[in-house]
């Protein structure tokens, strides 16, 4: 019999990009906003993201050696789970925040849901979420040696001004790896390049928001009140790092775009309406929530079914 005639099992498409490939490049992508957060902050932020990072990686570790199961920690996804939530951190806070995340992270979001490809909502986004409810005034303290008083977001919430050069360039307070805008796009446009991530999710993320800012906000069409809104807090650290998760994020294309325009409503009801002047973290995990009736109402129909007799 001829080979033609021989199938094998599926996937029959196959790519030499794997998991850990693609995570190092994450990895990569997000040095320069790492990196602009050590130069910002000093060496407290190098420590916590080595001990967040190595929290990560030694729970994964333990655990699949605990559980008897196959060691991951080489795909580099967990470097990029403590990576992300260390970046999410202010500089302040303790060394034993960073253990605590990378735990919660790993082990209840992660591995007890049966690992990566299977958590339903973003690890490091999780583990913010569950430390920012657990030791709110830690995570909310962003005063530091270089920077004093509210985050340029917060001051914007109150109807102060704002300085939209320095929150460009990430001369202001925040958390470790969200002041820097310039970083944070430099990092994304290398994973667009590389084809990790597109602009679907991203892009309806973003212009989702700035309407509702238009709308909403207070202030109509205004340039100065719109950027300082893009370049504060974590919307562009979330939109191009963490809502484009490949585990969490819709897999169809309609999914996607529905996806980024309930992150871009759900951010600005958050910072326009509620008393807190930040929001992403909860609008991407209360997106994570809503996927699989997004990719349910957006899933295509097989060929042959459904369709409308004559």
């Amino acid at each position: 019999m001829s080979d033609l005639m021989k199938v094998s099992s599926n996937p029959h498409v196959r790519s030499r990009v794997t998991t850990s490939n693609i995570m190092l490049a994450v990895v990569i992508a997000l040095l320069p906003a790492a990196g602009f957060g050590i130069y910002n902050f000093g060496l407290d932020a190098l420590i916590l993201i080595f001990i967040t990072v190595a929290s990560c990686v030694l729970t994964e570790l333990i655990y699949e050696k605990a559980m008897k199961k196959k060691v991951t920690i080489g795909d580099f996804s967990a470097v990029v789970t403590g990576l992300l939530l260390a970046l999410n951190l202010p500089s302040t806070a303790p060394w034993w925040i960073g253990v605590i995340g990378g735990v919660f992270a790993i082990l209840v979001v992660k591995m007890l849901f049966g690992g990566l490809g299977q958590n339903f909502m973003n690890p490091a986004l999780g583990a913010r979420c569950f430390l920012l409810i657990s030791y709110t005034s830690i995570m909310c303290n962003f005063e530091c040696d270089a920077y004093t008083g509210a985050t340029p977001l917060a001051s914007l919430k109150a109807g102060e001004s704002v300085n939209l050069l320095d929150m460009v360039i990430g001369r202001t307070g925040g958390t470790i790896g969200e002041t820097s805008m310039i970083a944070i796009v430099l990092g994304a446009c290398l994973l667009i390049l590389l084809g990790i991530i597109d602009l679907r999710i991203p892009g309806s993320y973003i212009v989702t928001f700035v309407l509702f800012l238009i709308l909403f906000g207070g202030h109509g069409f205004d340039p100065a009140f719109i950027t300082a809104h893009l370049a504060g807090g974590g919307l562009m650290l979330g939109a191009f790092f963490m809502a484009t998760d490949y585990v969490t994020r819709p897999v169809t294309k309609r999914g996607q775009y529905l996806y980024g325009v309930v992150l871009g409503l759900l951010t600005g009801i958050f910072r326009i309406f509620a008393p807190s002047a930040e929001g992403v973290s909860y609008a991407i995990i209360l997106g994570n929530l809503l996927v699989p009736l997004m990719e349910k109402i957006t899933m295509p129909k097989a060929f042959g079914k459904g369709g409308e007799r004559a």
